[in-house]
Order: structure tokens, then sequence, then C-alpha cells
């Protein structure tokens, strides 16, 4: 077995564990919800805390990778929306859930430890570049399309205070401006502060794997399973066909553009499913695409990793 196809066998290894423990009955749900959290809340903050303070960053913006990036979520974005609206008939507010299941990437849970097993630290540097601005544009983009299609209950203006609140107290963006503080602060960390960050970050991808599995249990697929294909074989393959284009086109540096493409064909995460659940419609659809995406993610991966390597070789 290739290094490659050992390390994303492992990767999705991980995800099948927690599958089957919940499946199992092993690990109850709540075991689940628990382990995201402490991922999500604890652990990949730490671990983008220890890269932004660390990371030799050039210092310039990486606008040709955020460029290449969010051009393939806009146009997946749009394409979903369209599909299931015109398709399948559905109204706004469910293309709304749609394009965000074809356009939002699971870039923490999954995305994270795929990079370092991978790419290594360097790719997870790339792929903290994205991180650092993906939540805040996705947010921003769903408030606004919750204004456009109409939200129940709520001013515009409780809207952004709830985007702002929420984006502020995300662990994640703390995480990341943290260390961006520590690194202007020319501080070095403390001997005993390093170990403990390290104890804790060290754990956030295979924690985070194992909890995704275990959650992908508990939503399962229900209903609506036809455009939950549609919607799921659009954001394998679409979104990273489109980034693979803009990083032709405009020139992206190798390394960041096989990050982008990867990053870009990653299965959708939960935060679809809980925007879908905020407007009342879709939940089927969202928590259905983001199961069949990733059941068939170590599939589509292994695929453009060596388009990737055939493209840039």
């Amino acid at each position: 077995m290739s290094p490659l196809v050992e390390t994303v066998s492992f990767v999705f290894g991980l995800v099948a564990f927690g599958y089957v423990a919940g499946w199992s009955g092993l690990l109850k749900p709540q075991t689940g919800d628990a382990l995201s959290e402490f991922a999500v809340t604890v652990a990949v903050p730490l671990l983008l805390f220890r890269t932004m303070a660390g990371a030799a960053f050039d210092g310039n913006l990486p606008w040709a990778l955020w460029t290449t990036y969010f051009s393939a979520v806009a146009v997946a974005w749009v394409a979903g929306h369209f599909t299931i609206v015109h398709f399948f008939g559905r109204d706004a507010r469910a293309g709304v859930v749609a394009g965000l299941s074809t356009s939002f990437s699971n870039l923490v849970l999954l995305g994270i430890p795929f990079m370092l097993g991978v790419f290594g630290q360097q790719g997870f540097e790339v792929l903290s570049l994205i991180v650092s601005v993906h939540l805040p544009i996705m947010m921003g983009m769903s408030i606004l399309l919750f204004a456009l299609v109409g939200r129940r209950g709520g001013s515009a203006l409780s809207i952004i205070r709830e985007f702002l609140t929420r984006l502020f107290s995300s662990p994640l963006i703390i995480g990341i401006i943290a260390g961006l503080l520590w690194r202007f602060s020319g501080l070095e960390m403390p001997a005993l502060g390093t170990r403990f960050v390290d104890a804790l970050a060290n754990v956030a991808g295979p924690v985070a794997l194992f909890a995704m599995g275990l959650g992908l249990r508990r939503f399962g697929i229900s209903g609506d399973v036809r455009p939950a294909i549609v919607i799921a074989g659009l954001k394998l393959f679409l979104m990273p066909a489109v980034a693979l284009g803009v990083a032709l086109l405009i020139g992206l540096p190798v390394f960041s553009a096989q990050i982008a493409v990867v990053a870009a064909g990653l299965p959708s995460g939960v935060n679809p499913y809980l925007i879908a659940s905020r407007f009342g419609t879709g939940q089927a659809l969202a928590s259905n695409a983001m199961t069949i995406a990733t059941a068939l993610a170590v599939l589509s991966t292994a695929f453009w990793l060596s388009v990737l390597h055939w493209t840039y070789q």
C-alpha cells in the first residue's frame, strides 16, 4: 500500500470507526456530541493558535489562494441552489440550504486532520489561511440570504448582531486571533505552556475524525435521497474542478493549488444542517448530502489527489 493510499485510508478509517462505534451501540450518540464539542471548542482552537503563533507566513495576504477557493465556493453555491429550485421544484429557502451543502467544506473536523496526514504541517498552515476567513464569509453569506429569502422572526439588525456575537465568540476565531496576537507580540511561549498546548492540540485530528463518524451515525439518511445524491456529487466533483481551473488560470503556486483543490473537494459538515434547522426546511437534504458525500469522499479525494499529481507532475 502506497503512503498516500494508506494516509487516506487511515483518515477515513477513523471516521468509519466512529460510525461503527455508534452503530453497534458501543458509544451513545451523546458521546459524539461531547467529542465534537471538545474538538471544536478546545483541541482545534489550540491547534490553530499554535499554527498562527509559530508558522512562517510571508506576511502577504494570500489573495490568489482565497480567490481560487472562494470562486469555487460561489460556483458550487449557485449550482446547488439552481439545481434544487429549478430541477427539484423546491422553494428558495431549500435552495439556500442546497447552496450551503454544495459549497461548505468540512475544513475543521475533516480538513485539518486530512491535510496534516497527506500534506504535513505545511499543508495545514496553508489550510489555516482558508479557515481563518472561511467561517466569517460563509456565515456572512448565510445571514445575507436569511434576509433575502426570509427568516422566521427577528429583524435584519438582530440577525447582524447574532452573526457578530457568534463570530467573535467562536473558539476557532478566538484561537486564530489569539495566535496572531501572540505572534505579533514577539513573546516566547513558556515551556510549560507549550506542553499544555501541544498535549491538547496533538489529539485534535483523531478526536475530530472519530467524533465525525459518531455524528454521521446520528444524522443518518431519511428522505430527499435523490436531490441529496446530486448535491453530494456537485460538492465532491464540481467544486474542486472549479478550484483547479481557477488555480491554473491565475497561476497559483503548485502546493497552494493542491491544498485549495483538496479542500474544495471535501464533503460538507454539520453547518448546513444546523442552518436548515433554523430555516425550518431542508434538514433531510442537508443531513443526507453530508452523509452521502462523506461516504463517497474516500474515493473522490483519492481521485482528486491523482488528478493533481497528473496535472502538476
